[in-house]
């Protein structure tokens, strides 16, 4: 599963303005991927059902032990609604101690800009 495409599951309004976060997540070893993976079919399932979710991508390099994942919500409630419901709640607290200095970046999209770019998206972090 190295890179997902673009799942859409709303269709953005022409003139609307969606919040897109960008995550950086770092495997410290490599006996963590199957785990970092199991619990990603499991968000990726999440995701599906999840009110305010305009899309989503998933960019993972299980050898090189970095994984991306992109997303456009409606607002800062439809985010903060997912990140704080299980079984995203849960895998955050049990993929902590198997991931290094994870990063996050968040901004305004218009819908025309969607699906995002990837290297424009990486690119609001700070490394990679």
């Amino acid at each position: 599963m190295p890179v997902t495409p673009w799942m859409r599951y709303e269709q953005p309004n022409t003139g609307s303005h969606y919040l897109a976060p960008i995550s950086y997540l770092p495997i410290k070893q490599f006996r963590a991927i199957p785990k970092f993976f199991r619990y990603t079919f499991e968000i990726q399932r999440q995701l599906r059902n999840a009110p305010g979710l305009i899309g989503h991508a998933l960019e993972a390099r299980p050898f090189s032990k970095k994984s991306w994942t992109l997303s456009v919500s409606r607002d800062q409630q439809s985010l903060r609604d997912f990140v704080c419901i299980m079984p995203h709640c849960g895998v955050r607290k049990e993929l902590a101690p198997h991931l290094g200095e994870s990063q996050f970046a968040q901004w305004t999209v218009e819908a025309y800009e969607i699906p995002l770019e990837w290297k424009s998206a990486k690119a609001r972090l700070t490394q990679c």
